[in-house]
């Protein structure tokens, strides 16, 4: 093969790459949503493990109140998923793109998907321990974080909004986002959590004393 025939072949399995990793972040988005939504808070059936590991006992432990944040440290283990999670996850999330890679014979998509959800998942368990053990970390003092850490708050008072914990689009295009509380709660306070109570009356005024 010439090498201007390689390099043809390498740009075209690098765009492809790209398109799967945007795809798979995109997909990744909508997939956390379903899963969050649909298999986290409420049963299945028999199949109650989900529901009850994530709706029965990390809700119970993390309320929107001060034990947003960890207490107990006895409470820890019930941050992130089961170690078995990421695997199993990462692997149903590729099944629709091994079907496109498969049809179209660009298996760079399926490369690119993979690096995408599997990027997605570990964020989502590090940026899901970090909102409920914080720790002053660098990542905690991003303007991301700040807006991410209380979009899941709001989640923790009102179970069925914000179901996306890393990429919002779901919860946008879905109906479910919700940038502030309905009514005034006693809400979690640190350095990285956001006011998310009900925003004052534009037309109040502020009263000297």
């Amino acid at each position: 093969m010439s090498g201007a025939f390689i390099s043809a072949l390498m740009s075209l399995f690098i765009f492809w790459t790209t398109v799967g990793v945007v795809l798979g972040t995109v997909y990744s988005s909508f997939f956390e949503w379903t899963l969050h939504r649909y298999v986290m808070h409420q049963p299945i059936g028999i199949f109650t493990y989900p529901f009850d590991r994530h709706a029965l006992v990390h809700h119970r432990i993390f309320r929107a109140d001060h034990t947003y944040h960890l207490i107990d440290e006895k409470d820890k283990p019930t941050i992130p998923m089961a170690w078995w999670n990421g695997p199993l996850l990462i692997a149903a999330c590729q099944i629709p793109f091994l079907i496109a890679s498969w049809l179209s014979h660009h298996w760079g998509i399926v490369c690119g998907s993979v690096l995408a959800c599997s990027a997605y998942y570990g964020a989502y368990e590090y940026l899901h321990w970090c909102m409920h053990l914080p720790r002053q970390r660098n990542v905690e003092r991003s303007g991301i974080f700040f807006r991410l850490n209380g979009h899941h708050l709001l989640h923790h008072r009102y179970m069925h909004r914000n179901f996306n914990v890393v990429f919002p689009l779901a919860d946008l295009c879905l109906g479910t986002l919700l940038l502030r509380s309905k009514v005034h709660f006693k809400q979690a306070e640190g350095a990285s959590v956001p006011n998310v109570q009900p925003k004052a009356p534009r037309h109040a005024v502020a009263v000297n004393s």
